[in-house]
């Protein structure tokens, strides 16, 4: 898809996530993709759910395309899931795609019904050493 027009999928399970190789791959450095705007339907209702959606990794052989990631993640707005189901299936997604050394993801999701939920899921283990800022999106506080 790099440097080619595309179509927003109209599900993740159309989407193709694309990777690359590293150019550093006996390097151990933090990779920080954030999504500001993510959205993805309420399987109940079919609202809207918006989130911030912070992605973390130390890759090992590949790295994520970045635009196959916009394409992907922007493929669940017109799709019903859970919060706890789309930031796992993202996590997991990415992981067997890219075989990194740790990531983390974290869903830092809008009030629904008057609550907010955050979900946090990882894999693997951070190496020694390596430098990880926190994901700096605080808890929900509503106005003020």
């Amino acid at each position: 898809m790099l440097g080619k027009p595309s179509r927003l999928p109209p599900s993740p399970d159309k989407a193709k996530l694309e990777r690359v190789p590293n150019p550093h791959p006996s390097a151990n450095y933090v990779a920080r993709f954030t999504m500001p705007e993510f959205t993805s339907l309420c399987p109940v209702t079919g609202q809207p759910d918006f989130a911030i959606l912070v992605i973390d990794y130390v890759p090992g052989p590949w790295l994520v395309e970045s635009k196959s990631l916009k394409l992907y993640l922007n493929s669940f707005r017109n799709h019903g899931a859970f919060h706890e189901d789309v930031t796992v299936a993202i996590g997991k997604k990415l992981v067997a795609l890219l075989r990194p050394r740790w990531l983390r993801i974290g869903g830092y999701f809008y009030p629904r019904g008057g609550m907010p939920i955050d979900v946090f899921w990882q894999a693997g283990k951070l190496p020694k050493g390596v430098w990880v800022p926190e994901q700096g999106v605080p808890t929900y506080r509503g106005r003020g």
